[in-house]
């Protein structure tokens, strides 16, 4: 792998777990397996370093889930394509990178200087939900009493602070996302769509073409 490469994710990994005011340079560079000051040669400040990070966290998982959606056969519904965004969120974020999970973790923590390219990219990526609830609606498949603006901010809302509170000691990610699935489904669709059965089981939807197989970046 690719030094600077190596710096980022170590980083990730390091941000992630300790948050912005306890991520020390030196913590970074045990993590990478190199010196403290071979980092400025890649990266000019800590704040730099950790910028990247954030940018890289939310343009990651942009990119992950918006691939997953391209790979759904063409007969895929709406609601079924909502069912996809749910679940390649949640194992992107809890089991594939570090880099998604410190992006969401610090996005309070970090001087809004850090944040603007993670804003930018975090529009980008509420477009594709912006567009996957539009679809639904316009389909005939969302509560009429729903708002969609706030329907959208509550799930990436209740997605997000999985990261908060996931333990894969106490329980499976597996369940979190039927259970997220299941819950966005019945919370947003309109009553035909309730009706059509039980989730189901993450992983298996028929309309797939591809899994998800990465293992968590460190």
């Amino acid at each position: 792998m690719r030094t600077r490469e190596r710096i980022l994710d170590a980083a990730a990994h390091v941000l992630s777990r300790k948050g912005y005011a306890g991520t020390r340079l030196s913590d970074v560079a045990d993590q990478a397996q190199i010196q403290a000051p071979a980092i400025y040669y890649y990266f000019s400040s800590r704040e730099v370093l950790i910028e990247e990070v954030m940018w890289v966290g939310v343009a990651r998982l942009r990119e992950h889930v918006a691939e997953a959606l391209d790979a759904l056969l063409a007969d895929t519904t709406p609601m079924e394509r909502i069912d996809a965004a749910v679940e390649e969120h949640l194992r992107y974020q809890l089991a594939i990178s570090d880099f998604a999970t410190a992006a969401i973790r610090n996005a309070g923590q970090v001087p809004e200087d850090i944040r603007t390219r993670q804003l930018a990219e975090e529009a980008k990526y509420g477009d594709i939900w912006r567009a996957l609830i539009q679809d639904a609606q316009k389909a005939g498949e969302l509560r009429a009493d729903l708002e969609p603006r706030v329907a959208r901010m509550l799930i990436l809302g209740a997605l997000n602070w999985t990261t908060e509170w996931w333990n894969p000691r106490q329980g499976s990610l597996d369940v979190v996302v039927r259970t997220a699935r299941s819950l966005v489904r019945h919370g947003l669709g309109a009553p035909a769509v309730q009706e059509e059965g039980a989730t189901p089981p993450s992983g298996t939807s028929r309309t797939r073409r591809t899994a998800a197989t990465t293992g968590r970046t460190a």
